[in-house]
């Protein structure tokens, strides 16, 4: 747990009292066109960074800073998000008129956190990020969760003046050296994505590269990224380590690392991602950009992907390339995990499964409205019959020798030959299914035996296959659409 010092500057006290206490302005006005970028925006980024501290029924959201954060990157047209997406969302909204000038949905990593069992043990800190253009004049920044009834519910907000003393405008310092691997037009008109070298020293730059060049490769030869690349720019940034490889604790290999990327996230040993945002957004801020995946120069099979935040790949497993596009699929369009037989840290088993707001599982409330019923052929059952014993079956066998190999350390080499046994396995077993390749609602889904669908038998986000299913597709192509001119 992070420990704050409880003896505040007389000044920084009373900012953080107007920001928490500051709000009686008029209401946000939504659905309405926001006007144009140049009225109330100019084109460069606005960071507000804040800590996200809970544990115990308790959340609390504080300021750290506002601080310039580079050229803006965005769309200059697509500012209100329609997506409904993300387990948070922030409007930047005008303090004079109430009107809602920018959004965007999001889910972070203190939202993850809190479903685990720990979070009902002690307190945590975590640290995040909202970017959104520089505004002109005085804006409110609200911060909304989902709540239980689906919709979003106001849990914090600040007002931001940019002519403030307490906002930085100072450029960041430049960290690492950009490159551009390919670039289809201007950053404000196309979908910019920016990979990071983590965990590979200066002299492995030509790998950091090729491992670039290949993944990319492989993410726009999956549908639907193929058909749209033209909608996309792919920056890089070569961020060099002292030495080979990240934090691996599970396994006493310690190091320290430019952006902390790390294994072991809430106890999962496969589970890589960093926990230092300030310093992760420092960086990418060098690059426009509104998706990034970090590069991690490891064999050890892992990642990670949270929604409009971050996403991990370890370049050197086998499985590499499945890994980035699956990760990736989390991290751009909020694509849940259709599998449910590994061990996950989330608290699973509920009773009762609200409907998630994830596009591609549903809890099936009405089998009549179900949520992607319109791709649904006539004449398919819902809920849609399946293999799902003989499925379960040969899972628990493949879990059984997956952790006999953890408990052992074993090489990473027989991790990737069972991973290649299952996916052998599971790709003649699923396509052989009644109702294979088509769409449905089949039980068994988001880490969950009972009470959660998935669309079709296989996906990218269920198995290690090489394709999206067409409900996870057309989620794709909405955020696509959302950040493309």
């Amino acid at each position: 747990m992070r420990h704050f010092s409880s003896r505040l500057s007389p000044v920084r006290s009373l900012l953080l009292a107007v920001l928490f206490l500051w709000g009686s302005g008029a209401e946000s006005v939504r659905g309405q066109d926001p006007g144009s970028f140049e009225d109330h925006f100019e084109l460069r980024t606005m960071r507000v960074d804040y800590f996200h501290t809970g544990g115990l029924g308790r959340e609390i959201v504080a300021l750290d800073r506002v601080v310039s954060d580079g050229p803006w990157a965005g769309s200059l047209t697509q500012r209100l998000d329609d997506t409904n997406l993300g387990k948070y969302m922030f409007e930047v909204v005008d303090a004079g008129t109430g009107q809602v000038l920018y959004s965007r949905g999001f889910a972070s990593i203190y939202g993850e956190w809190e479903t685990t069992g720990e979070a009902a043990r002690r307190y945590a800190t975590f640290h995040e990020s909202l970017r959104f253009p520089w505004p002109r004049h005085p804006v409110r920044v609200v911060l909304s969760k989902r709540g239980d009834s689906d919709k979003f519910e106001q849990i914090w907000e600040a007002p931001v003046d940019p002519s403030s003393r307490f906002v930085n405008p100072a450029p960041p310092p430049p960290q690492g050296q950009v490159w551009t691997v390919f670039q289809n037009g201007p950053p404000t008109e196309k979908v910019d994505l920016v990979l990071l070298s983590e965990g590979y020293t200066a002299a492995e730059m030509d790998k950091f590269h090729a491992d670039v060049a290949r993944l990319v490769e492989r993410l726009f030869a999956t549908e639907p990224f193929r058909s749209r690349q033209q909608d996309f720019n792919v920056w890089a940034i070569d961020l060099p380590s002292a030495e080979t490889g990240v934090h691996r604790p599970h396994v006493g290999e310690h190091r320290r690392t430019p952006v902390s990327a790390e294994y072991n996230i809430f106890d999962s040993e496969r589970y890589l991602l960093t926990f230092d945002n300030r310093r992760l957004r420092d960086v990418l801020s060098a690059a426009p950009y509104e998706f990034v995946e970090i590069l991690v120069n490891e064999a050890q099979y892992g990642g990670g992907g949270i929604y409009n935040f971050q996403s991990t790949t370890a370049v050197d497993t086998e499985f590499a390339d499945y890994v980035f596009v699956h990760e990736f699929g989390h991290h751009f369009a909020g694509l849940a995990d259709e599998y449910y037989t590994s061990s996950v840290a989330y608290e699973t088993g509920a009773e009762v499964q609200p409907e998630p707001w994830e596009p591609n599982v549903t809890a099936l409330e009405d089998p009549d409205r179900l949520k992607w019923g319109d791709l649904v052929e006539a004449g398919t059952p819902v809920p849609t019959p399946w293999g799902k014993a003989q499925y379960e079956e040969h899972a628990r066998s493949i879990q059984a020798r997956r952790q006999a190999l953890i408990d052992a350390q074993a090489p990473e080499e027989q991790f990737d030959a069972l991973f290649e046994e299952q996916k052998l396995i599971e790709s003649e077993l699923l396509h052989l299914m009644e109702h294979s390749g088509k769409v449905g609602a089949f039980e068994g889904a988001m880490y969950e035996p009972h009470g959660l669908y998935r669309s079709e038998t296989d996906c990218i986000m269920f198995t290690r296959t090489d394709y999206f299913c067409r409900v996870c597709q057309r989620a794709i192509e909405r955020v696509i659409d959302l950040y493309s001119s």
